[in-house]
């Protein structure tokens, strides 16, 4: 239930705060408003602006105040004398009695304002990494496909056609209008540029436009505009035409044409250039070929004009001697090596046949053996009646032992190796 405070009389007045509180209630209500006047007074204080705004044509001032967590959103060179927009918000002091416009942005006026906020977006952009250089893709040599988004019946989109079709008559064109200015051009350029994208066939975007004041072009530094042309995958041409106050398309896009006309000359090549360079190319590869060739054949004619191939034969002669020569060498040499084995068997026979028993025997030596076979050593080894076997160099006696006998002289070779006496000889 609202209670209502019935009107002042003299004989009931309202107390000065119930007034002031009524004002600021009422002038709460009023909300933000934008207005525009030239700033008179602007003086900086703690971190916040104190300054006054004039009205430009009537005669009207008002106070105005920028908290410091405002003034870091406002262009920094703001300064009295310019000429600016505001969103105020009006606030009635009560406890001072004094009425304040409570800033929440302040932005310079006309062009200039838009130049900033163009300027703003340009950085966040370069900040955020869309014109590098490393994004940029390569054109294709020779598209066999072009996409084409400019105004239906413009002077840009004749431009284009009849340029791209003189350099290269078979080139495909698939075209899109769209408003390039005015309050549609950003949404139909973006929905052409996302349509010609996601055509597998187009090779590359034309973005054109016959140029044009700055507020005309303004819509192709859109930031959903340059972030749709960011995220193509396809290369994309910008082809706006105009020079000076470049919009944001020509930075993002993967190639900058000043004119249509430009564009056209360097997405298409020149048919009659691209075949003078063919035959450039046939004619320095049938040089390079004829160049290779009698180097060839000059080398095959030294090769011929060699020793060795002139006369094959002289190849074989003096490996037929070299073969004589080592057949001879190896013939002498066997042969000296067989004449000193042969020297060497000699030597090895005689000196086996002077230590062999058979020669003991041929000097007159028997050896006499026991019947196990043993050969008797000593005399009390063959007592009498010993079966005795005695070995001569003709060949062997059998004899019987009579026992030791007494020594006597040294025997002659002929009884050498005899034991004790035989009494029988076989």
């Amino acid at each position: 239930m609202t209670i209502v405070t019935p009107p002042p009389t003299a004989e009931a007045p309202w107390p000065v705060g119930l007034l002031a509180a009524k004002v600021r209630d009422w002038i709460d209500r009023l909300g933000t408003a934008w207005v525009e006047g030239e700033i008179t007074q602007w003086n900086v204080s703690g971190g916040n602006v104190y300054g006054k705004l004039k009205d430009l044509e009537q005669d009207a001032t008002i106070s105005f105040s920028i908290w410091s967590s405002v003034k870091s959103r406002v262009p920094a060179d703001l300064k009295q004398g310019d000429r600016v927009i505001a969103a105020v918000k009006p606030n009635y002091w009560v406890k001072g009695g004094s009425l304040t416009m409570q800033v929440f942005d302040m932005r310079h006026v006309g062009l200039g304002d838009l130049l900033e906020r163009l300027e703003r977006l340009r950085r966040q952009l370069t900040a955020e990494g869309l014109f590098g250089a490393d994004r940029k893709r390569p054109l294709p040599f020779l598209p066999q496909c072009i996409g084409l988004v400019t105004g239906r019946d413009s002077d840009a989109e004749k431009d284009v056609l009849r340029n791209a079709q003189l350099r290269w008559p078979s080139v495909a064109f698939r075209v899109v209008h769209a408003a390039v200015q005015g309050d549609r051009m950003v949404g139909e350029v973006t929905a052409a540029v996302q349509q010609l994208d996601a055509d597998p066939e187009v090779d590359v975007i034309i973005v054109a436009r016959g140029g044009g004041d700055f507020q005309n072009l303004l819509g192709f530094s859109d930031e959903g505009l340059v972030r749709a042309v960011a995220a193509c995958t396809t290369p994309v041409v910008s082809a706006i035409g105009h020079e000076a106050d470049r919009p944001l398309l020509d930075d993002v896009a993967d190639l900058r044409a000043s004119t249509p006309t430009d564009a056209a000359k360097r997405v298409v090549p020149d048919v009659s250039e691209e075949l003078q360079r063919v035959q450039q190319a046939r004619t320095r590869i049938g040089q390079r070929l004829t160049s290779l060739v009698w180097t060839e054949i000059d080398r095959l004619e030294q090769l011929r004009s060699r020793p060795v191939l002139a006369s094959p034969q002289t190849l074989v002669d003096v490996r037929a001697d070299e073969v004589v020569r080592a057949v001879a060498r190896g013939e002498e040499l066997l042969a000296r090596a067989v004449e000193r084995a042969h020297t060497r068997v000699s030597e090895l026979t005689a000196q086996l046949r002077a230590l062999s028993p058979q020669g003991t025997l041929r000097r007159g030596y028997s050896i006499v053996q026991l019947p196990g076979g043993g050969v008797l050593r000593e005399p009390h080894d063959a007592p009498a009646g010993v079966e005795l076997v005695v070995t001569l160099e003709g060949g062997a006696v059998g004899a019987v032992s009579t026992g030791a006998s007494s020594p006597g002289p040294s025997p002659s070779p002929a009884g050498a190796g005899q034991g004790p006496a035989v009494s029988s000889a076989r």
